[in-house]
């Protein structure tokens, strides 16, 4: 019964209902569930982590979530680096019901913590620059978002990449968790469905822009962009005006999807997360794409370059 109980469980359902369902205890279930349990320096069974934390007005913000907040901490404010600053600061600034030692672990996980190894990137960081795109594959904007299972406290995570000049998502993201290796591997297929080419020589095959997620300023995704000859740029902290068109989509996913459905379990939130892209690629309509879809704004478009009387800089 218990197997059976974890098996739902990694569907998404929530583990309460289960247990009172099959008629099993709730601790037990724990006591039994290798991947939950922990232990502590006497050997001792520990609570599982929740693996997220509420504000104030009792809003659940995951792990993850918390991570980008303390890297656009030390990014944008040295001044208030050390853990119990870092605690204020995640109450101060987004409301987080927090203790110091949730927010030790934390930086120990990404390293961040004094004394430290330098935080300075084996891979430079390159601040965003003005631009102006003249046609597809020039610049891709690239964020993460993230949803619930309805009553489980679990989370899902959709990482998205967005065509600045068609609009066009080339490619997308989804999963229970979202680590940079998640992000690469999905990079490299819209590199092949793009048929982007690597150059021989100096130069890159195009610019990709993000925030200063955990995700991004990894070695991992550092090695990746230098591999592909791919210019990583990031914004700077909490100015999400500089992701504008991903910001934009991810208002629409919100509102679209999020918003409009209750997922009990992950494939129904990964079903719905499928079918919108498809609909927002293909049949979509955008007033500043002349009345087309992302998709077929890019056919008539990617070898010509600007359509008349369109300019796109940022």
């Amino acid at each position: 019964m218990i197997e059976e109980v974890r098996v739902w469980a990694e569907e998404g359902f929530p583990i309460t209902k289960l247990t009172e369902a099959a008629g099993v205890n709730r601790s037990l279930y724990y006591y039994h569930s290798g991947d939950n349990e922990e232990w502590d320096s006497k050997g001792k069974r520990g609570r599982p982590r929740p693996g997220f934390s509420k504000t104030s007005s009792g809003k659940i913000v995951p792990d993850e979530q918390i991570e980008e907040f303390l890297m656009e901490a030390i990014e944008g404010e040295c001044a208030i680096y050390g853990v119990k600053n870092l605690t204020q600061y995640l109450k101060d600034n987004h409301e987080l019901v927090i203790n110091h030692k949730k927010v030790h672990r934390l930086c120990k996980e990404l390293g961040i913590l004094l004394p430290q190894r330098p935080l300075t990137s084996k891979y430079p960081r390159r601040l965003v620059k003005n631009r102006v795109v003249t046609g597809p594959n020039q610049l891709w904007q690239l964020d993460i978002k993230y949803g619930s299972i309805e009553g489980s406290e679990r989370f899902f995570f959709v990482a998205c990449a967005i065509d600045v000049f068609d609009r066009c998502v080339v490619g997308y993201y989804k999963g229970p968790r979202c680590k940079a290796m998640d992000i690469t591997g999905m990079l490299k297929e819209a590199i092949v469905r793009r048929n982007l080419q690597i150059p021989e020589e100096d130069g890159h095959c195009i610019i990709i822009r993000t925030d200063n997620g955990p995700q991004f300023v990894s070695n991992h995704f550092g090695e990746f962009c230098e591999n592909n000859r791919i210019f990583h740029e990031r914004i700077p902290p909490r100015s999400p005006n500089y992701n504008a068109y991903i910001e934009s989509f991810f208002s629409l996913l919100e509102r679209h999807v999020f918003r409009r459905y209750r997922f009990e379990y992950f494939e129904e939130a990964y079903y719905r997360i499928d079918e919108y892209m498809e609909f927002y690629n293909h049949r979509r309509y955008h007033g500043s794409l002349g009345r087309m879809s992302p998709a077929k704004f890019h056919e008539k478009y990617k070898d010509i370059g600007f359509p008349p009387d369109m300019t796109i800089s940022l």
